[in-house]
């Protein structure tokens, strides 16, 4: 009875280990994996756990600077910037540098200084930068996110969540200039020889893991080791955030989650933006319209999985004139009967109003006006203001 009682629990503990052996095991507190092209996670660790995000604020830093400045601008570097405390390039008040210098050093050296230098620049002052930075966050979608500076340095009310940052990243991606910075390993600045030059990535991933190609580390005591990871094998990109881990332990991490969403998902189109989808009438118009979608849809899913997919139309009550472009409803897409998504839906062709149209469009005001005036006639006649001849 005894052996029995024993086989019996060694197989539960088998089968609870085999259950649990598809998913990584890590050790940071809380993570998330996102496929860039479907935005569709595949891996959750408290996704939702409020957490400081230490350096990795720099993404948000950096995509605000690429999307309100230029490039060629030079930056003035005043006293402020240079005595910032952490990571730095060590900037010289009355110095000056491109933007796009400091916003390699930012991503590259994490470099503090030139944090408060390019949120200056690009906004006055940096609390005004800092409100650009919450209300991107607003955008995206990253609701349990609060910045209150522009480098990440520790403050209780500098926030975020492994889920928001994996949104922001993925948004920040679709900037070329920034996928060029984030996968340069090392680059020479141009500045004076005897201040810091060469800049050489704390992104120890980029020479570690096969398709790696960004984002962000962080580091403070209280954030302990983050890491926003991006990679690409064989046309599927997977962002990883790994956030409060310990030491080397943080890259461990992010190369098993990457291998974990490499081995088990595959990423399908679904849609083609332009794809021609229904013929809809037009209340008052010349023809029916050509609705077509406005955006490719992507689905990621188990590579085991076999996809079942079907939608459901929602148009709007059009009426003529329908003009080319015009948005005209949403396209419901579901897998198993299981909603994955939304497609906007525009219209391809212009619907003109019908010719009986355009005639109802005169005929009636017309009728109108000799009603109001017959009406007129026969007030003035019954009163005595107009005088029948007959």
């Amino acid at each position: 009875m005894f052996r029995k009682l024993f086989l019996l629990f060694i197989l539960i503990i088998s089968l609870n280990s085999i259950a649990v052996a598809g998913e990584p095991q890590i050790v940071g507190r809380a993570a998330v994996v996102l496929n860039v092209k479907s935005g569709k996670f595949v891996y959750l660790k408290n996704p939702d756990q409020k957490m400081y995000p230490a350096s990795t604020t720099k993404i948000m830093t950096t995509l605000i600077a690429l999307e309100k400045g230029n490039l060629t601008d030079r930056v003035y570097i005043d006293k402020e910037a240079c005595y910032v405390e952490g990571s730095a390039i060590w900037l010289n008040p009355g110095e000056q540098l491109s933007l796009e210098d400091l916003l390699y050093s930012i991503m590259l050296n994490s470099a503090n200084d030139s944090c408060l230098a390019v949120a200056k620049h690009i906004s006055g002052d940096v609390n005004s930068f800092v409100e650009e930075m919450n209300a991107k966050a607003k955008e995206i979608g990253a609701k349990n996110t609060h910045f209150v500076n522009p480098n990440g340095l520790p403050n209780d009310d500098h926030y975020t969540t492994a889920r928001d940052l994996a949104l922001i990243a993925r948004v920040a991606l679709e900037n070329p200039k920034f996928r060029e910075i984030v996968a340069t390993k090392t680059k020479v600045i141009n500045r004076d020889p005897k201040y810091l030059r060469l800049l050489i990535n704390h992104n120890k991933l980029l020479w570690r893991y096969e398709g790696a190609n960004g984002i962000k580390t962080g580091y403070t005591v209280k954030a302990r080791q983050c890491l926003v990871a991006s990679a690409n094998k064989n046309g599927e990109e997977f962002i990883a955030v790994i956030l409060g881990s310990e030491g080397r332990n943080v890259y461990d991490d992010a190369q098993k989650l990457l291998d974990y969403a490499f081995n088990n998902y595959q990423t399908l189109q679904v849609i083609n933006k332009g794809q021609q989808l229904k013929k809809v009438p037009v209340s008052g118009g010349q023809g029916p319209v050509e609705i077509v979608a406005d955006e490719d849809f992507f689905d990621t899913i188990s590579k085991d999985e076999k996809p079942s997919y079907d939608y459901k139309f929602k148009i709007e009550n059009l009426k003529a004139p329908v003009k080319a472009g015009q948005k005209v409803g949403t396209l419901l897409v579901y897998n198993k009967g299981t909603k994955v998504g939304e497609v906007k839906l525009v219209a391809s062709n212009t619907v003109e109003p019908s010719l009986t149209a355009k005639g109802k469009k005169v005929l009636y005001p017309g009728i109108l006006i000799l009603m109001g005036l017959f009406l007129t006639f026969q007030f003035l006649k019954k009163y005595g203001r107009i005088k029948p001849k007959y």
